[in-house]
């Protein structure tokens, strides 16, 4: 059941996000109506990628991590329930990190933010990457820990090319 679970949700991802725009969009002006399809497709595209990276590069890093502390005296015998458990939380976790490109996106869009103001707080933008990156990790490893943390500094450079392609434009700019 968990498993049908998961796959629905990431199936269903492009449906949710639709319906979560849909629930947003009446308190919206017409100008940022337009901006549904960008927020359905950037979401359900960096959700999956982050579901993507967890499954292929976070999951087996942190399963060989465990699997390490097998000795002569001690056998490593995980039962299917927790490590299923385990792999729910970080695909969830990373689906959820891999959204900073689209919300720095809007952010930029609405002029909250621009890439002078990102460039400037990188230092206290790691530090809270490692801080939610402790939080999310499902597990207290340090090498699960920095695995999630490694995209998200990359997904905030990425942000910062967003916020600079995008940024909304002061009309003293043209």
């Amino acid at each position: 059941m968990k498993m049908a679970a998961l796959a629905g949700l990431l199936l269903a991802m492009p449906i949710l996000v639709s319906q979560i725009w849909r629930f947003i969009a009446p308190g919206l002006y017409p100008r940022e109506k337009r901006w549904a399809i960008p927020f359905v497709a950037f979401t359900t595209i960096f959700f999956l990628g982050g579901a993507l990276f967890s499954h292929y590069a976070v999951f087996p890093l942190a399963w060989r991590f465990f699997a390490g502390f097998s000795t002569d005296y001690m056998e490593f015998l995980p039962k299917i329930a927790p490590v299923f458990a385990l792999y729910v939380k970080m695909m969830l976790a990373m689906g959820v990190v891999f959204q900073l490109p689209t919300l720095v996106f809007f952010l930029a869009k609405l002029g909250l933010v621009t890439p002078k103001f990102l460039i400037k707080n990188t230092k206290y933008a790691i530090l809270i990457i490692f801080i939610i990156a402790a939080v999310l990790t499902p597990s207290a490893d340090p090498v699960t820990q920095t695995a999630m943390a490694a995209p998200m500094i990359v997904l905030y450079g990425i942000s910062i090319g967003i916020a600079w392609v995008f940024q909304k434009r002061r009309p003293d700019d043209d």
